[in-house]
């Protein structure tokens, strides 16, 4: 065992040990207030996992190592796979543009926009109800349902005949895809601290863009099948894809788990874990975040804690992020294969020519990602993203060669569609800057709701008029790029500003006073004293 592993820690120093290693340095159950008060709210929530809690129980970092091997192929790897699903039945619709299927359909450009906004518009809508039925059935039960009605609807797109259609199978993917995303991280955060949620809904997103390449090179041939049956090749890429998307929402069916303690089923009797496996991820859950136990995984929000979530006010800039910082990015992917097809690119190219900005991407995504992490700075860090938008923006809108330097063109708009990707980031502040379950919930439908809103306005602004090289378009798109500088200062600004307050406040009492406060105090999640915010 290597000395890393022998180390054991107590509140009065380190010594050697061969058998347990405790994270009693960041254990805040050692406080005995702090015990009863968590210990009492575990109880009256009846949270599932309360039999495992144990403020006195150590374990050794190979164990948690192995532990975490072992969350990242049942939890992480599953979550990814989803997720990649679900891109690939939302972001296909690019590809199939490209295979001429706004002419086949006998639609233009501004009704392809507003296919998009019906589709962003349900989505938007479907974000908190979602999350209310999830919170209530279960993520374990409700993310399969979900996967598997919007797989149907998307298959079914093999038969569009027209405008009234498209319109309508768009906005049945919305209803059925809106939520998915938040009731996916939340299911993750049961399994895992708050920094590791945040390394790991980096992986989350670069399996988008593992799937957009994946989806690239499927597209180069299922477009290929124009012809077969009298159908085009774009209605093939619909129909073989949804199926695809079906089998695994039927398999998450019989693979998704309520929570650490609810892993055996009748074709798993053994389950997931060892008691002791489940007592290690449960206890070091909650030493991360004792408000992760305040309410079961079967308890539905009430108005009245949908109320004061939707109050929490400290979230909303984290909100006003999400609605401004993917404007241009979405904008352009939209429209990606069709600005290469304008520039002379044909069909085929013009799918395999988006890889090498998805490969841009993830690199970018993973590493920013890690830095925050690593150095315990993410608005700061977060940037990066418009320092790096806002020139290249600058350059397709006012570079007098885009007319006729395709490959110029292309460069600039591969690295506006490879940029630095904030919402691993985002949405990881939004879930430690909760402080509870409920607000969690809600907080992660209300920012993917301001991202949604974004989209609508990202597919309403290239328009038929503005066509080849949308000049009009891109002048909007360099001045929302430009506003997230002052965005991000302000909310860094904001966050350390409460801070300091706070802890000036938190210094100035005494031992009793702040046990006094911890057991009594009417303040709730993010309002309390002792409480700071991740920037």
């Amino acid at each position: 065992m290597s000395k890393e592993d022998d180390v054991i820690v107590h509140d009065g120093g380190e010594f050697s040990d061969e058998s347990s290693i405790s994270n009693s340095s960041t254990n805040p159950f050692l406080d005995p207030a702090v015990e009863k008060k968590y210990r009492q709210i575990y109880e009256n929530s009846q949270y599932e996992c309360r039999e495992r809690f144990d403020p006195e129980f150590t374990w050794t970092k190979k164990e948690e190592r192995k532990l975490v091997w072992k969350l990242e192929y049942k939890v992480t790897f599953l979550a990814c796979l989803m997720f990649a699903a679900l891109q690939v039945d939302r972001g296909n619709l690019s590809q199939a543009v490209s295979d001429n299927m706004l002419a086949d359909l006998n639609i233009t450009t501004d009704v392809y926009n507003t296919g998009n906004t019906i589709f962003y518009l349900c989505f938007l809508a479907m974000e908190l109800p979602s999350q209310l039925v999830s919170k209530r059935l279960g993520a374990d039960v409700w993310i399969p349902l979900q996967m598997c009605a919007w797989s149907i609807v998307s298959l079914a797109q093999f038969w569009l005949k027209g405008k009234n259609s498209f319109y309508a199978c768009r906005a049945l993917l919305g209803i059925f895809e809106g939520g998915f995303i938040p009731d996916l991280v939340l299911w993750m955060s049961y399994f895992f601290t708050a920094s590791e949620l945040s390394i790991r809904l980096s992986l989350f997103w670069t399996t988008l863009e593992l799937a957009q390449i994946v989806s690239a090179f499927e597209a180069y041939g299922f477009l290929h099948m124009r012809g077969i049956s009298g159908k085009p090749g774009w209605a093939w890429l619909f129909l073989i894809e949804g199926l695809s998307t079906l089998v695994i929402g039927i398999a998450a069916w019989f693979i998704m788990v309520p929570s650490v303690v609810q892993t055996k089923k009748p074709w798993n009797k053994k389950g997931w874990f060892t008691e002791r496996e489940e007592k290690i991820v449960v206890n070091r859950v909650l030493r991360d975040d004792p408000t992760k136990g305040d309410m079961n995984n079967r308890q539905g929000l009430t108005p009245k804690m949908l109320f004061k979530a939707l109050c929490d006010y400290h979230e909303w800039p984290i909100y006003m992020i999400g609605l401004l910082a993917y404007i241009p990015q979405s904008t352009v992917q939209a429209y990606f294969t069709l600005l290469l097809k304008n520039l002379g690119f044909s069909t085929f190219q013009s799918n395999l020519l988006t890889i090498p900005s998805y490969v841009i991407h993830i690199i970018l995504l993973l590493g920013l990602t890690w830095l925050t992490e690593r150095v315990n700075e993410r608005i700061l860090l977060c940037l990066s993203q418009p320092l790096w938008i806002v020139p290249l923006m600058g350059i397709l809108r006012w570079w007098g060669g885009a007319n006729v330097n395709k490959w110029g063109t292309y460069v600039v708009v591969t690295l506006i569609m490879g940029s630095p990707y904030i919402h691993a980031i985002m949405v990881s502040m939004c879930s430690r800057n909760s402080q509870s379950i409920k607000n969690r919930t809600v907080s992660a439908s209300l920012y993917n709701m301001f991202v949604q809103a974004g989209s609508i306005i990202a597919s309403n602004i290239y328009r038929t008029n503005d066509k080849p090289m949308y000049y009009e378009g891109n002048t909007v798109l360099f001045w929302l790029s430009f506003a997230m500088l002052p965005l991000l200062l302000f909310t860094k600004f904001y966050y350390v500003s409460i801070n300091r307050y706070r802890e000036k406040r938190w210094s100035k009492m005494s031992q009793e006073e702040r046990e006094e406060y911890i057991t009594s105090t009417l303040d709730v999640g993010s309002k309390r004293l002792d409480f700071r915010f991740a920037h």
